[in-house]
């Protein structure tokens, strides 16, 4: 905002309306391949896990840091990685995660043992926080017209609701076709197209450069959602009873709740307030976090199914979720570009998530003798369907209409809802399997491979159970939070004021 003098009266003078770059689609194109390579890497190495650990001789207990170390750092310092995004540039944040995160993956790859691959995950975690928020901010900051936005969005969004299954694919691929190693080298592959978009087609922009880092609320936040997750983590392997557990769970919400009264008297806050008391943009961030939380009753326990039940190989596996992916994409257009505008969120999102608790529902159906095209296809196209209307619409009003300087810290909590949402899920559900199969087991037999057999149907519905029973909440909280009514997108070449 800028002060012009006329006639002796000091006037406001808005700043010229932004152009819409002609490479905007080129732009999301290069977002969506970094975009992708972060979500893949939340499932792709699950697969290749058991040749992983075949090949470097790690314990089963330590299996599990393969996975956390990715989501302990990358949840813990995505907020970090926005608002570095936000001071220093949008494209020196991009091109330095892809850098990172393709080297952290080579590491990975050439690892000779288990605290060489921890160390490479926890770094593609530091470099993934750093990248995913400066790809979803791009997003929002390159495309000014509602319209274009909202295809924009319906793209981004259906990556990072397919991104899980695409990794389960292409990890399964590359693990029969090659080795395990490749599920990190392919990484490198990917970087090196987005490096090269990004460094010919991004501006460099720094929309907060006269703010300064909040160091306090960093290392509030980041001890926060580290203890959160660290915490839901141990649940897998200590259960809820354990002071690994629920010790770490209490101190994450008191340092969360400290972050919170910090940034109120913070001169320059991590997390404006101004970012959170929207209320439609309050909703989509839980709708965030609900849906990161349902979706591992899909991808984990179905998994389990396919692959020891009905004896699919890792790469028929990742086939067996492509009708989902196909849905996801096309629901995800229908979503953010014909309903939203017609009948707004209050409806377009509870929607989703009734059809997503249909198909989980559905779901729970499997037994011993089922058949993949009749007790799960169906299935999964609905799920499809349902996340398809809820994850590209959340992420699109979750940082529609902030302001130019908020863009990465806004875009940061998105992806935070999104991973503090699956480390819960993951802890619950496994916990609530685990639980259900030992009551099966009570009072029979469990020396008997049919009983046992029971006992693993039984802890794969539960799970389902227990999704469609998140995806429900969901819907009734969307339904309670969202404004009713259709929003009314601001014009193409309505002006960007800089605060």
């Amino acid at each position: 905002m800028s002060q012009t003098v006329k006639s002796g009266i000091t006037t406001d003078a808005v700043e010229a309306p932004p152009t819409a770059s002609p490479q905007r689609w080129w732009i999301l194109a290069v977002v969506a391949i970094a975009q992708l390579m972060v979500v893949l890497d939340a499932t792709i190495v699950n697969i290749a896990l058991p040749s992983a650990q075949a090949d470097l001789g790690f314990s089963d207990a330590n299996r599990q840091w393969i996975v956390t170390a990715y989501a302990l750092a990358f949840a813990s310092l995505l907020l970090l990685g926005g608002r570095i995004a936000d001071l220093f540039g949008r494209k020196p944040a991009f091109l330095v995660g892809v850098v990172g995160f393709a080297a952290a993956s080579a590491l990975g790859g050439a690892a000779t043992g288990f605290g060489m691959l921890v160390t490479a995950r926890a770094l593609q975690g530091v470099f993934g926080a750093l990248l995913a928020p400066a790809a979803l901010s791009l997003l929002n900051t390159t495309f000014t017209d509602a319209r274009e936005r909202a295809r924009a969005f319906s793209v981004y969004g259906a990556i990072a609701g397919a991104g899980g299954a695409v990794g389960l694919l292409l990890g399964g691929m590359l693990t029969d076709a090659l080795d395990w190693r490749w599920t990190l080298y392919v990484n490198v592959a990917i970087a090196v197209v987005a490096f090269a978009g990004g460094w010919v087609l991004l501006g460099n922009h720094r929309d907060a450069a006269n703010s300064k880092l909040d160091v306090p609320g960093t290392v509030l936040v980041a001890g926060g959602l580290f203890s959160l997750v660290y915490g839901f983590s141990n649940a897998e392997t200590h259960r809820w009873g354990s002071p690994q557990t629920w010790g770490f769970l209490i101190a994450g919400g008191l340092l969360l709740a400290a972050f919170s009264w910090w940034q109120t008297r913070a001169a320059h806050p991590l997390l404006p307030q101004r970012v959170l008391l929207d209320r439609d943009r309050a909703a989509s961030y839980l709708a965030v976090l609900v849906t990161g939380a349902g979706m591992f009753g899909v991808f984990l326990f179905l998994t389990y199914y396919l692959q020891l039940n009905l004896g699919f190989s890792p790469t028929k596996t990742g086939v067996a979720f492509l009708p989902m992916v196909g849905a996801l994409m096309v629901t995800a257009q229908l979503g953010t570009t014909v309903l939203l505008p017609r009948i707004g969120p209050k409806i377009v999102i509870p929607l989703g998530f009734a059809v997503a608790t249909a198909g989980m529902a559905w779901l729970t159906g499997i037994g011993l003798g089922s058949h993949y095209l009749s007790a799960v296809l169906p299935q999964l196209i609905v799920i499809g369907v349902g996340l398809g209307l809820v994850m590209p619409t959340a992420m699109q009003l979750a940082t529609g209409g902030v302001a130019a300087e908020d863009a990465g810290v806004a875009s940061a909590t998105v992806n935070a809802m999104q991973q503090v949402g699956g480390s819960i899920g993951t802890a619950l559900l496994n916990t609530l399997a685990a639980s259900a199969a030992t009551d099966y087991l009570t009072g029979k037999d469990a020396t008997s491979r049919l009983v046992r057999a029971q006992a693993t149907i039984e802890s794969y519905t539960t799970a389902f159970e227990w999704s469609a029973g998140l995806f429900a909440a969901g819907a009734v909280v969307a339904f309670l939070l969202y404004r009713a009514g259709t929003q009314q997108p601001a014009a193409e070449g309505t002006p960007v004021v800089h605060m």
